[in-house]
């Protein structure tokens, strides 16, 4: 291999795990380190066809990336569920009589992050403040909502257990509308993962019919174009429509 083909399939692998940058993440026990992996690319460049290297790269890459955000998505969801049951749990005591510290105390038990918040109104803070930091995390936004509730209803006095009853009544409805979105997206998603998967299969029957489409795109800089250009679009589309749906969620 000549060395500046050798430079430009090295530079188009790093392109690509450029453009589709990760959070870091601890790797999987037993996993080898990832400068090992993407120093192992050059040398399978000199063995193995450049377009199927760089295509492996792209596809570890972008299969990463949607993997983070739908692991993302699910923790949010999680979070977002935790949230619900702890506002309902801290309405359902208030009323009952039970001392806002107390009420926080025990919804800790379905979120922990609400720990903060009860250690708070022990000793007197800012309750709603506490609250608004908690929101920050993907999930909780709505906590946000129920702060604003907590500061009124101490501003006027009482209240508190009303208000938060409100406040959850409208998350729970939060909740099954997004449950909805989410039904009306996953068909989106679906559609989006078969059209992605359907060059794959037709390069497949092409090569099993002798369509000469695997030669193609691992031996002409042409075919190494389109195969690394339509592996890059795909994930691209997977990735916008992932994008998307997070935008209807907020």
């Amino acid at each position: 291999m000549s060395p500046p083909l050798l430079v430009v399939s090295v530079a188009v692998a790093a392109a690509c795990w450029w453009a589709l940058p990760l959070r870091p993440e601890r790797p999987p026990r037993g996993s080898p380190p990832v400068g090992v992996v993407w120093l192992a690319a050059p040398v399978l460049l000199l063995v193995v066809p450049p377009a199927l290297v760089v295509a492996v790269v792209v596809v570890v890459a972008g299969g990463r990336r949607l993997w983070s955000l739908r692991s993302s998505r699910r923790r949010a969801a999680v979070t977002a569920a935790a949230v619900l049951e702890a506002v309902e749990l801290v309405a359902a005591e208030v009323s009952a009589g039970a001392p806002p510290a107390t009420a926080l105390h025990h919804a800790a038990e379905a979120w922990g992050p609400l720990d903060a918040a009860a250690s708070t109104a022990v000793l007197g803070g800012e309750v709603p403040v506490v609250l608004r930091g908690l929101a920050t995390e993907p999930g909780a936004e709505r906590l946000r909502v129920v702060a604003a509730a907590w500061e009124v209803a101490h501003r006027a006095g009482g209240g508190l257990a009303e208000a938060l009853t409100s406040v959850g009544e409208g998350l729970r409805d939060d909740r099954s509308t997004e449950r909805v979105v989410e039904g009306e997206l996953a068909s989106a998603r679906a559609t989006a993962r078969l059209v992605a998967a359907l060059p794959a299969f037709a390069l497949l029957v092409s090569s099993t019919t002798g369509g000469g489409a695997w030669a193609f795109v691992t031996s002409e800089p042409l075919g190494w174009a389109c195969l690394v250009g339509g592996l890059l679009l795909g994930l691209v589309g997977l990735t916008w429509i992932e994008r998307i749906a997070a935008g209807v969620h907020r």
